[in-house]
């Protein structure tokens, strides 16, 4: 133990005799609660091992490009949105951004049309009707379960429920609408599209798996429909799909500005290597700093922004059997591999979407480059240098093919990967040794080396009807005082699911302190 670093005033801004509260993770989720908990009176450490905050929405600059690492989109400004709550709350101005509109333009195997999601109902349901005739009752209940869910959430229900209190929450939450929510609770899309005689509609059925593996981490079949509902329903007017100004960065530098103004303290390079409990209840975090000192920081409470297999890692011997056992039972989470292109403009087609998806092969899986989500930056939007763009391209990807095998095959197996992902979108935009200014390519390695998750995974636990909402991780963990937030928790991935998550857990700490 260094003891030099142990003694040093960790608590700067100390709040007298407010509870310590240690953040593990500068991810939105706990950059979130940090910044609510600053806000509300707390003495608050966040501890993140990466150089910069913002977890799987931080950014990269290669040669005047700033490239967003995975989350190019955010969800929620809109008034009364979580983003937009939350920010008002903290009192602190929302990033600069621009809807997405359309939010994306798939494109289907072999197809030269794309299938626009338009940001105007009316727009997207006479765009649905002409590419899905026949669709419109499917689409329909989606829409009337997404007015019930999302006015639902609205009432910060806390999912699970885990206490009294939490029960409470939920209950407080339902209204007679939310009722009629209730028989769906354990359908999934495929069951519902073959209820309508969808079933057999592969046009459809593949758009749905394309927009939905993006959300929920799992195809149609296996999507929980209550999720589905919100993941699809999402992007249209009053809410939306918004792309930053300046990069996905904006968001976590606001968060980190509140933090500090509020006396809270942000430390990059520092790892938390282990959760230290007694009696079944936290105590502090073990932690070893850039410089390889390590030293114990005590905490009172204890927000792991990490995903649920992270934080088994962190308990050890401490992680309860039973959830231990449930951890490890998950299906295997998802993977990305990225291709981050900084492009002249000549590379861009004219009226090019801010998002698009495109799948090459209908026998093939939605992963493994078969098919892409590419993302372009806009003129202006402080992303490239003037005349120039980035664009970025991410696959589902089994992150095990990445772990096995020697070094060489790693570099092999990212060099064809790359090369397929260049092919495939050289057959939409303009790319050659001239075009390409800068190219460079990440795998679920790279993801667990710079956000230090379990295997570099995404995206957090697939929506299946087994793992979503009511039967998901709750915030609340078996261990007293120790909260998980973020893309393992309710209600999923995103920044505006994880600061969900992040508001539940600050509400569930007031209450269990009692302020």
């Amino acid at each position: 133990m260094n003891s030099a670093a142990g003694n040093r005033k960790s608590d700067r801004h100390h709040h007298l005799h407010s509870p310590r509260v240690v953040v593990i993770g500068a991810g939105i989720g706990g950059l979130t609660a940090a910044a609510l908990l600053a806000h509300r009176g707390y003495s608050v450490l966040v501890l993140d091992q990466a150089i910069v905050p913002g977890g799987c929405a931080s950014t990269f600059k290669r040669k005047g490009f700033t490239f967003d690492v995975g989350a190019t989109q955010v969800a929620g400004l809109e008034p009364n949105g979580i983003h937009y709550r939350i920010f008002s709350e903290l009192g602190i101005d929302l990033p600069a951004a621009t809807p997405c509109d359309p939010a994306c333009a798939v494109y289907l195997p072999g197809e030269i049309e794309p299938i626009y999601v338009w940001r105007d109902p009316v727009q997207w349901q006479a765009e649905r009707q002409r590419q899905f005739p026949g669709s419109e009752p499917f689409w329909q209940l989606m829409a009337d379960l997404f007015r019930h869910s999302w006015a639902f959430q609205a009432r910060d229900p806390v999912l699970p429920p885990r206490n009294a209190w939490d029960v409470w929450q939920m209950v407080k939450a339902v209204r007679p609408d939310t009722v009629l929510t209730v028989p769906h609770t354990f359908s999934t899309v495929g069951q519902v599209l073959r209820w309508y005689g969808l079933g057999n509609d592969l046009r459809l059925k593949t758009f749905l798996d394309l927009q939905l593996k993006l959300y929920s981490q799992v195809d149609a079949e296996e999507t929980a429909l209550l999720y589905a509902a919100t993941a699809l329903g999402v992007s249209q007017e009053p809410y939306g799909l918004y792309h930053l100004h300046g990069s996905m960065q904006a968001l976590s530098n606001c968060l980190v500005q509140s933090l500090e103004r509020d006396g809270g303290e942000l430390r990059m390079r520092h790892t938390v290597q282990r959760i230290l409990t007694k009696d079944d209840r936290i105590t502090g975090v073990e932690i070893c700093n850039f410089k390889g000192e390590t030293w114990i920081e005590p905490a009172d409470q204890i927000v792991a922004n990490v995903t649920v297999q992270n934080l088994v890692q962190l308990l050890g011997s401490a992680a309860p059997q039973g959830y231990h056992r449930r951890v490890d039972k998950l299906p295997p989470a998802s993977g990305a591999f990225v291709i981050y292109l900084g492009v002249t403009q000549a590379a861009i087609p004219p009226d090019c979407p801010p998002h698009l998806q495109f799948l090459y092969d209908y026998d093939g899986p939605i992963a493994e480059n078969n098919s892409l989500f590419v993302s372009v930056s806009r003129p202006g939007d402080g992303r490239a240098p003037a005349g120039n763009a980035t664009v970025i391209a991410s696959s589902f990807t089994n992150p095990s093919i990445w772990w096995n095998g020697s070094e060489a095959d790693y570099r092999s197996l990212k060099q064809q990967y790359t090369q397929e992902a260049i092919d495939r979108l050289s057959q939409f935009f303009h790319l050659n040794s001239e075009t390409i200014v800068h190219q460079e390519a990440a795998t679920p390695r790279t993801f667990a080396r710079f956000t230090g998750r379990d295997r570099g995974m995404v995206g957090g636990i697939g929506q299946r009807v087994s793992t979503f909402g009511p039967f998901g991780f709750a915030n609340r963990t078996p261990i007293q005082d120790l909260w998980l937030v973020g893309d393992s928790t309710h209600p999923g991935e995103g920044t505006a699911g994880v600061s969900y998550s992040a508001l539940t857990v600050v509400r569930q700490i007031e209450a269990r302190v009692g302020k």
